[in-house]
């Protein structure tokens, strides 16, 4: 009896869990907009979707048709608290984010419009690749999730990088939507080419700047100078590392023709060498030089620092919604080639990312008012944001300056780079950083 007893009890613990399973389910599939529902096993959560969430390619006239934007729900319980990952690009993992795993939360990620398998069957529009119609796009998934399975849960919204300042955008367009945000290494650029980048650049691995983890070395201008020496290196010797680019290229099936053949997308790869080597925090130690490596290692370390595939014709394409939000409304940098000018003497002036604009249409004007207005409502009236920072990141030039505004906080480590996260800011300030977020989340 006692053991006909304890298989009725397991029989009514299973039939629990698959009833909060279909639960989650079953919600899902009341909501209208929601199709395609694919369940995937993703530890450490209890329940996994990945499904598409049906959107107007235009908010303001849903009249113009819709698109399939990709959305994936990780389920832990229905009180937890739900973590938003905001992308600014397509969708980069399944895996729990760093937010989600310190709160034990559930996961929502949302991949951006327009990108990967978020696009309209007929192609880009375009004209409705706004921050504004990305917001939009958020706050519909968010109510819709939020009022048939969280309606009781605190949210938090977060995203990296692009996506980072795609937390920023939604949460100036709804700031309700989301009890907090935490925008990670997210820069907030004032115009097309904010001048603050450039000078950011300049200042990285002098003494005059004081940035990055080398301020021990005996002379602070070493990695500055060791760089740009670096360069002029592959520059006076372009023609043989253009050569070997080819044979690169050819092996991995690589084609430049927007950026206008081999030759100049080897220019890009030198150029681009400061800003990548920076941005992900390489040792100047490991800069060879002609006196000390052969031609085969040289070449292999400027691909490791500047990674050729970033002008390669298939990622421009795939990546080209970034380059057109970047041109008419997040920002970007540009190429200085005043001190290679003798190597490039038929440039008239720096060097910008036009090539990756939309082939045959019209350049649109950048909307830096939008951005003025953003800067301004972070510094006045933006309530619970958290921004991480690392200091040596070259987009922490455009960083979020949030004057007086205490409401919000920001957390930098000095000497990280853009894979900065909140584990990586020192033990006190970190241990800080989490008591806010905890307590905003008791409010």
């Amino acid at each position: 009896m006692r053991r006909f007893i304890s298989l009725i009890a397991l029989l009514l613990m299973t039939c629990g869990s698959l009833c909060a399973d279909s639960f989650v389910l079953g919600k899902l599939k009341q909501i209208p907009q929601i199709s395609d529902i694919q369940e995937l096993k993703v530890d450490p959560f209890n329940e996994y979707y990945q499904f598409c969430f049906e959107q107007p390619i235009d908010h303001a006239d849903p009249g113009k048709g819709t698109f399939k934007q990709r959305v994936l729900l990780g389920h832990r319980a229905a009180d937890a608290p739900v973590v938003v990952e905001l992308e600014g690009y397509f969708l980069f993992s399944k895996d729990a984010g760093e937010l989600s795993t310190l709160f034990e939360g559930n996961q929502l990620t949302i991949e951006h419009r327009f990108f990967d398998e978020s696009v309209p069957a007929d192609g880009i529009p375009w004209e409705y690749l706004t921050i504004r119609q990305a917001a939009d796009d958020q706050h519909a998934i968010i109510q819709a999730i939020k009022q048939n399975l969280y309606p009781a849960s605190k949210w938090i919204s977060t995203g990296i990088s692009k996506g980072g300042q795609t937390t920023i955008f939604h949460r100036y367009f709804y700031p309700e939507d989301v009890d907090i945000s935490v925008p990670y290494v997210a820069p907030l650029n004032l115009e097309y080419v904010d001048p603050r980048l450039g000078k950011f650049l300049d200042k990285l691995g002098t003494a005059k700047g004081g940035f990055g983890s080398f301020t021990s070395w005996d002379d602070l201008n070493a990695p500055h100078w060791t760089i740009r020496d670096f360069q002029i290196l592959c520059f006076e010797h372009q023609d043989t590392l253009a050569q070997m680019l080819e044979a690169y290229a050819t092996e991995h099936q690589f084609t430049y023709n927007a950026v206008g053949g081999v030759k100049r997308a080897l220019q890009l790869v030198i150029l681009e060498y400061p800003f990548a080597f920076w941005q992900w925090g390489r040792n100047p130690a490991d800069i060879p030089t002609e006196e000390t490596a052969e031609w085969d290692e040289i070449f292999k370390h400027l691909l490791f620092v500047s990674d050729p595939s970033f002008f390669e014709d298939k990622y421009l394409e795939r990546m080209r919604p970034f380059f057109y939000a970047a041109l008419t409304e997040t920002g970007m940098y540009e190429y200085n080639i005043k001190p290679f000018k003798k190597y490039m003497p038929d440039e008239k002036g720096n060097i910008d990312f036009s090539f990756a604009y939309p082939e045959g249409m019209k350049r649109k004007p950048f909307n830096s008012g939008q951005m003025e207005a953003i800067n301004t409502w972070l510094q006045t009236d933006a309530e619970r944001i958290l921004f991480v920072y690392g200091g040596s990141d070259p987009w922490f030039a455009t960083a979020v300056d949030l004057k007086k505004n205490d409401k919000c906080r920001r957390y930098i480590r000095g000497d990280k780079d853009h894979t900065c996260r909140i584990k990586d800011i020192d033990p006190v300030s970190r241990e800080d950083l989490i008591e806010t977020l905890k307590g905003w989340l008791a409010e």
